[in-house]
């Protein structure tokens, strides 16, 4: 038997990083929208836990103990106190280390997959709390949709969101680390005060109206500086699609992707083909958000 689950990437229409705690984290406030670039999970019953990743960016991901998919696994079949005996086949359409949440995608697919296949009839809270454990992220691959993120972003409201918004994504060479960027944004700090970080009450009332042109030029993300910084290559792809009218141009999270929010899915079309042919980035993807979290597909 097999279970396969399809999770999405994310984009973070607002992120606000503040202090850095004592536990190392830091306090954030960040707007999810999940967007629909999927990783797919496979599940199937094995004599020994083993992980086998396909698509783009496969010889980036690590199949030890590392990978939060395989991290997922182990936990769930802790809590529900079994073996993590299953064989998980990732397949990557989330671009790898780039600031989407891929491996966070997968860890949430793969909960919602081995549930599934054990039939463990763990509930929705069980799941979250889990989920907490494995990263940041991960909760909110879970549930999808838009939702505002507090605490280390794992702490989610479900926020109210109108229409279906039109994005197209930038892939860069190479991936960012995530640890790296937080560790330049704190240098980059030292000597510079830092306000609370505060849910975007504009950004808010734009996507209650729906209108992708309230929203674009509210987008905003404390990691784009320290991310091009570590990449000033970024420049230049944001720049191109500004210059091919998106209405929104932000880095994704930590890094490296470029998001860009069109006005229409003709405007995204065209946005597309700007970016595929000015030459500052590897490959280009067009999505629409909002969509639902990990979901069974078969």
């Amino acid at each position: 038997m097999s279970v396969t689950v399809r999770a999405p990437a994310k984009v973070n229409l607002h992120l606000g990083v503040g202090r850095r705690r004592s536990d190392g984290f830091h306090d954030l406030s960040t707007v999810f929208q999940a967007v629909s670039l999927y990783d797919e999970i496979t599940v199937e019953d094995a004599d020994e836990l083993d992980v086998v990743v396909e698509g783009d960016g496969a010889d980036e991901v690590p199949t030890d103990t590392s990978n939060l998919a395989i991290r997922a696994a182990i936990a769930l079949a802790r809590q529900v106190g079994r073996e993590p005996a299953v064989r998980i086949t990732i397949r990557k359409g989330i671009p790898v280390a780039g600031g989407m949440a891929g491996g966070s995608a997968d860890a949430a697919a793969t909960l919602v997959a081995c549930t599934a296949l054990w039939e463990s009839g763990i509930d929705t809270d069980a799941l979250h709390a889990i989920a907490t454990t494995l990263g940041s992220d991960v909760p909110f691959c879970l549930l999808g949709g838009t939702a505002i993120g507090t605490g280390r972003g794992d702490q989610l409201t479900r926020a109210l969101a109108r229409g279906t918004y039109q994005w197209v994504f930038a892939i860069a060479d190479g991936g960012l680390s995530t640890p790296a960027v937080y560790a330049e944004l704190d240098r980059i700090r030292e000597e510079t005060p830092v306000p609370e970080s505060a849910t975007p009450h504009e950004l808010m009332t734009a996507l209650r109206s729906g209108e992708a042109r309230r929203l674009g030029p509210l987008l905003h993300n404390d990691l784009q500086r320290p991310a091009l910084r570590l990449r000033p290559a970024l420049r230049r792809t944001l720049e191109a699609g500004r210059d091919a009218h998106a209405i929104g141009a932000i880095v994704c999270g930590s890094g490296p992707t470029c998001a860009f929010l069109a006005q229409d899915e003709p405007e995204a079309v065209a946005l597309v083909a700007a970016l595929a042919g000015s030459g500052t980035c590897r490959s280009v993807r067009r999505a629409h958000g909002p969509v639902a979290g990990a979901r069974v597909v078969a």
